[in-house]
């Protein structure tokens, strides 16, 4: 027996289950299929567990993608207040960070049960533990056989199954396999808002430093972000770092810049005619941990007095704080990424629909489309914004 649908969408994450609510609202007869054995595990894991669920700040220029203009229509369609109203609607009280972030006061878990109450609400049907076996098209229908050997169809199937990162959460590729089923074209996926690994031996002489965290401007190109860098025991991570892991490649160098805001060659100076007999890292560590003013103090070859130190010495102690260059030399990968960058080529895609153009009933939405946003809610409201304009296609 086959059972018949008006969409079927696969994915029961963020986007998925927003294009099941809205297309449930339509009176669109929706099935919602995931493998996993609860909906949401991204959600409930996110902002460690209370969800940085938007960004009051979302615009186009937050994302990275091959074609940076895909993303305004989804985005200006379904805002941050759309989704904001929601969560009032369901009565879940949240607060802000910094830089626009909106989290949850509870948990992560108010914004699934709100997910699905909304998808319960719209009728949605959803399934769980579900394997595809295969898919199917002809004739104007998509026919999905499970793995059990369940048979469904529909004329519309959304492809809301996300990316490669943080695979431990069941995250595949399975999205780009379907795309490479209907030849729909792929921009390469790489890791995106990862840490950074560095070689051993610039690791070993970073050791002392592990667990510390610092305000830093980090930059590569003209790409820099300021938030806090953390040092760990495989090399950098903090929201800074991860940042611009995004925006690094292999084989590049970034460029750091601890307190930013600090213009450290004043300091210096006015130390040294104040109590020259100090140590410069004796100074630094007024402004910066401990351990970190003495590495860097030692990295410059800068410990004498200050009063024995010239105004070029002090340039140099400041150089290696403020202007530090390094080269990593790698990223955790999948294992630890918050996204993937790349994905389906949005070339291939309607941006208004999130349809493939060439392939009628077909749709891809949130992480596994090349739209990658920064840190801080922005992968979130694009799952949905993306989910949103896609059941109001359906």
């Amino acid at each position: 027996m086959v059972r018949t649908f008006d969409a079927i969408i696969l994915g029961a994450g963020a986007a998925g289950m927003m294009c099941a609510i809205r297309a449930g609202n339509r009176g669109k007869k929706v099935l919602l299929l995931d493998h996993a054995t609860a909906p949401g595990e991204k959600i409930r894991i996110s902002g460690g567990g209370r969800c940085n669920f938007t960004n009051l700040h979302t615009s186009p220029s937050n994302y990275l993608s091959s074609n940076p203009h895909f993303a305004k229509s989804a985005l200006a369609r379904y805002t941050p207040q759309h989704f904001l109203d929601l969560v009032e609607r369901h009565g879940i009280t949240w607060h802000e960070k910094t830089l626009g972030q909106l989290f949850c006061d509870n948990s992560a878990k108010d914004i699934i049960r709100m997910l699905l109450l909304e998808m319960q609400a719209a009728g949605v049907v959803m399934e769980l533990q579900q394997e595809i076996a295969s898919i199917e098209h002809g004739d104007g229908t998509y026919r999905l056989r499970m793995g059990a050997g369940g048979l469904v169809q529909a004329p519309a199937l959304v492809v809301a199954t996300g990316g490669k990162s943080i695979p431990k959460m069941g995250a595949t590729g399975f999205a780009y396999r379907i795309a490479e089923q209907f030849c729909v074209g792929l921009v390469e996926t790489r890791p995106g808002l990862v840490p950074l690994t560095l070689d051993p031996l610039l690791l070993e002489r970073l050791a002392p430093l592990s667990g510390i965290s610092v305000p830093a401007e980090v930059r590569h190109g003209k790409t820099s972000f300021r938030e806090a860098l953390l040092f760990t025991h495989r090399g950098l991570s903090g929201p800074a770092i991860l940042q611009i892991s995004s925006y690094w490649r292999e084989g590049d160098a970034v460029e750091v810049k601890i307190e930013p805001s600090l213009d450290v060659l004043p300091l210096l100076k006015a130390a040294r005619n104040h109590n020259g007999r100090q140590a410069p890292q004796t100074v630094l560590a007024e402004v910066l941990p401990k351990r970190l003013a003495q590495f860097l103090a030692e990295t410059a070859g800068v410990t004498a007095q200050l009063a024995d130190l010239s105004d070029k010495t002090l340039d140099k102690l400041r150089h290696a704080i403020q202007s530090w260059s390094l080269t990593p030399a790698g990223s955790e990968g999948y294992r630890t990424a918050e996204v993937t960058i790349g994905g389906v080529d949005t070339k291939e895609l309607d941006s208004r629909t999130m349809a493939v153009k060439r392939v009628p009933g077909l749709h891809f939405i949130g992480e596994c489309v090349d739209v990658t946003g920064w840190l801080g809610g922005y992968n979130f409201q694009w799952a949905w914004a993306s989910g949103h304009v896609c059941g109001d296609a359906l």
